[in-house]
């Protein structure tokens, strides 16, 4: 089902069949327990993060970040330090922040802008292609071929202004990966979106507790009775699964004419369609980036492994027509209330790493809000290796006909 003006009723009768149902529908699999095992067990944690997060396109940051030739900042979001620059051609390259003399970083601080990097430990400098162009005392060198001794560059793929990294050189092209989503995204003119706020929050739990609770809302009822709870209509929601983990999840409000106060007179995206404009929905980017546009704004949600029981959450909000220096009266109330949101579904986090590591907890029995849960689960066994998934922490791959290419 794409989001087009075409299928406005086809959408409004399948939110009436949802909340009409009395029982998920015939053609939906039972889902066996998630076991409890792949939220706390070494081995498969360790596998989890070299055989997956290692190899997935991973959200680093906006090209606002990058305002001109020569700009670059680092990030560490996929787990290893990486410099990310603008090139004198004006094109966004990633590589290592490591020397290849004796590994020492390439840049020091967080930002910045020059014409190339120069290592600070023994002076080995690098165009911001990655090139090597000098080497101190290269009198002393053996034979040094320079021309085999560039950085070493890291997959970079661009969604509109959205930066993304792979530390997988083999990788699929992103917006091949993303499939049928990556069409339906442009109608959000994700080019023209400039950077509003960014915000990180340190969270002692497995990344897993959280990234779950964003991609369902079979606990917004008791979570967020006093905030989306009021307006969403949990009960109406639609589930589409795409091919390699990625996901969309659509709730309609429980008004019709029901409209968000707080962004009332805001610009907006022109370029989006009406079902978007007038429900909620919410894409998954395998495996850790949440995006619920809407028509005057996009927050992104990065949800980051720093740890068997720690992660990251990055908070970023996109907007059209921001202007950095002045921006809309309506911002502050804005981020502000979605601060609160997200707090609410923050604050029980450590709590449940705890009890997941207790006896009392031995698996999920999932259900059919749900369903993005395990479809996220099945492609992590797909992206570790079925046959090399320990049998006690491995979930059976039954979703397969729940999929759609489009």
């Amino acid at each position: 089902m794409e989001l087009n003006r075409d299928t406005i009723a086809q959408v409004q009768d399948a939110m009436d069949f949802e909340r009409s149902r009395k029982t998920p529908p015939e053609d939906f699999p039972a889902l066996p327990d998630i076991p409890g095992c792949r939220y706390t067990d070494a081995e498969f944690l360790a596998l989890e993060e070299e055989r997956m997060w290692k190899r997935s396109w991973r959200y680093v940051g906006h090209t606002d970040q990058l305002p001109e030739n020569g700009s670059w900042f680092v990030t560490r979001d996929t787990g290893s330090p990486i410099v990310v620059t603008r090139n004198m051609d004006g094109k966004v390259k990633a590589f290592y922040n490591t020397c290849q003399h004796r590994g020492a970083p390439l840049v020091t601080e967080e930002k910045g802008q020059s014409r190339g990097f120069v290592c600070g430990y023994h002076g080995w400098s690098y165009t911001l292609d990655g090139r090597l162009v000098a080497v101190r005392d290269k009198r002393d060198f053996v034979e040094l071929d320079m021309s085999c001794r560039s950085l070493v560059e890291v997959r970079c793929d661009l969604l509109g202004t959205l930066i993304f990294l792979n530390e997988d050189p083999e990788a699929q092209p992103l917006k091949d990966h993303i499939g049928p989503m990556a069409k339906e995204l442009e109608q959000y003119d994700l080019g023209n979106l400039r950077l509003v706020d960014s915000k990180r929050y340190d969270v002692d739990c497995n990344v897993k507790v959280l990234l779950d609770a964003f991609l369902e809302v079979y606990h917004i009822s008791s979570i967020h009775q006093n905030t989306v709870d009021r307006f969403l209509d949990h009960r109406g929601m639609l589930v589409t699964l795409w091919p390699n983990g990625h996901s969309r999840m659509m709730t309609p409000n429980r008004r019709p004419d029901w409209t968000d106060p707080g962004t009332i007179g805001m610009p907006k995206i022109e370029t989006i369609t009406p079902v978007p404009a007038e429900n909620n929905v919410s894409y998954h980017i395998f495996p850790n980036l949440v995006m619920p546009p809407s028509d005057s704004g996009i927050p992104l949600l990065q949800f980051i492994p720093r740890g068997p029981r720690k992660c990251e959450v990055v908070s970023n909000w996109l907007a059209p027509d921001h202007d950095p220096a002045d921006p809309h009266p309506l911002w502050k109330t804005r981020i502000d209330n979605w601060t609160r949101i997200l707090y609410e579904d923050l604050q029980y986090a450590p709590q449940i790493q705890e009890s997941l590591e207790s006896k009392g907890f031995r698996g999920m029995p999932l259900n059919y809000q749900e369903r993005r849960i395990y479809h996220w689960h099945e492609e992590l066994d797909r992206r570790i290796g079925l046959n090399v998934v320990p049998e006690r922490a491995r979930v059976q791959q039954v979703l397969k006909d729940q999929v759609t290419g489009g």
